[in-house]
């Protein structure tokens, strides 16, 4: 999957309403979303409308409300602050109170353990999700957002149909933002989010709270199970009765890929309403022996696959020239 998308003017045309409503949306979009700061479209900002299309853009980006009450990582927003006030010092003569004010507060202010990551719908809704600073958090990685669950997530916007009267459960549901989609896009039976890191399943307990309102129009049922692959009883899967199974980003590490595939195995196997559930696993090919090593794995368990290559139309910003592989596993 590879997918270039930077939005520029053209070169003596300016900066025209439409587009520069668009570089606006960009910046706020990719801020939030805490996207590489090389990938925001900075050659937009031209000599005749920088200061003003400077002070729109903060007031988007580190004084939008968001900001206040979900702020990306203190060491991002003075990263961002920082190119944006040299971007700005290239072209005015003046200086701008509001950017070195801006940029004067995150300095002194101290770092803290958790930021939180804004995607925004195409309903115009925001997901806010809370995210560890560090990669790697206490032993284990399920405290970030990963690139095949923003995949999963624009797939799953697009095929609701998938979902609907469904009981939905979702493996590895780390921090949540799949199944907060799912669950604020399409008309579901039951969405049951899982994880086995105590760590993991309290933020996502908290990521559930935050997002999943009363007051988002949607009634279907939800909940959290811990679910340890190695050691899931048959009356954990008599409780779950999923008619679809979704997950993203578990095939990373060789040491659980036999237990990963044993327990979707027995879910393939456990039928809900005379059917067999239908299972979708998203991946980032990080290794392609690892990656290779689960399909070998399915087919020694008698289990078969399709790739799945239907478009999926871009949502949310994330790093598009990974490998990205959804596939579909049945009996």
């Amino acid at each position: 999957m590879n997918c270039t998308h930077q939005m520029r003017v053209k070169e003596g045309e300016g900066m025209g309403h439409k587009t520069r409503k668009d570089v606006i949306h960009t910046f706020h979009v990719n801020f939030f979303a805490m996207s590489l700061l090389e990938t925001f479209p900075w050659d937009c900002l031209d000599r005749e409308t920088t200061s003003d299309i400077i002070v729109d853009i903060l007031h988007k980006t580190c004084l939008h409300p968001i900001c206040v009450k979900n702020p990306p990582s203190l060491k991002y927003r003075r990263r961002f602050l920082t190119k944006l006030l040299k971007r700005h010092e290239m072209f005015a003569s003046e200086p701008l109170d509001v950017l070195y004010e801006a940029l004067g507060e995150v300095m002194c202010a101290q770092e803290e353990d958790i930021c939180y990551k804004t995607y925004l719908l195409p309903t115009g809704d925001a997901v806010s999700l809370a995210e560890n600073v560090a990669l790697i958090s206490q032993g284990t990685t399920g405290l970030v957002t990963w690139e095949a669950a923003l995949y999963l997530s624009e797939w799953a916007l697009e095929n609701t149909h998938i979902f609907k009267n469904k009981t939905v459960l979702e493996l590895g549901s780390g921090i949540g933002l799949t199944g907060i989609v799912v669950c604020r896009s399409s008309s579901l039976t039951k969405y049951i989010f899982s994880d086995c890191h105590q760590t993991v399943l309290q933020r996502l307990k908290d990521n559930i709270t935050n997002c999943l309102t009363n007051g988002d129009g949607n009634s279907a049922s939800v909940c959290v199970e811990e679910l340890d692959w190695e050691n899931v009883s048959d009356e954990q899967l008599q409780r779950i009765q999923a008619n679809t199974i979704i997950a993203a980003d578990v095939v990373y590490d060789p040491d659980i890929i036999a237990c990963l595939v044993r327990l979707l195995s027995r879910l393939l196997n456990y039928k809900v309403q005379e059917k067999h559930p239908d299972v979708y696993i998203a991946s980032t090919v990080r290794n392609p022996q690892t990656y290779d090593c689960f399909k070998k794995e399915l087919e020694t368990a008698g289990l078969r696959h399709v790739v799945m290559t239907d478009s999926v139309t871009q949502v949310f910003p994330y790093n598009r020239a990974s490998t990205i592989e959804m596939i579909k596993i049945y009996v």
